[in-house]
């Protein structure tokens, strides 16, 4: 199953400098291993050490907010775009 990942500006430099890659996974956090496996070190960016998306990172599946979805667990399937958000705050 191939589901594409919009990756923000910050973590490019994990992905060559892509801002859209295709991965695998049957839900987000199977999806987070999989970027983890071919771009090494994303992973820590993404993930506190808990294994849960850090506070400051947003993920949408087709512009769903996981977090209301089935956050780490909510299912993907072949063709749905992940987008990773970073947090935006300001004063």
């Amino acid at each position: 199953m191939t589901v594409k990942v919009l990756i923000p500006t910050p973590l490019q430099k994990f992905t060559d400098n892509q801002a859209k890659i295709e991965c695998d996974g049957g839900n987000i956090s199977e999806l987070i291993d999989s970027l983890e496996s071919n771009f090494p070190g994303i992973k820590k960016s993404l993930c506190d050490d808990q294994g849960e998306p850090r506070r400051f990172l947003n993920f949408y599946v087709n512009s769903e907010d996981i977090r209301f979805l089935e956050g780490t667990k909510t299912s993907l399937k072949d063709g749905d775009e992940v987008s990773i958000v970073p947090a935006v705050a300001g004063g």
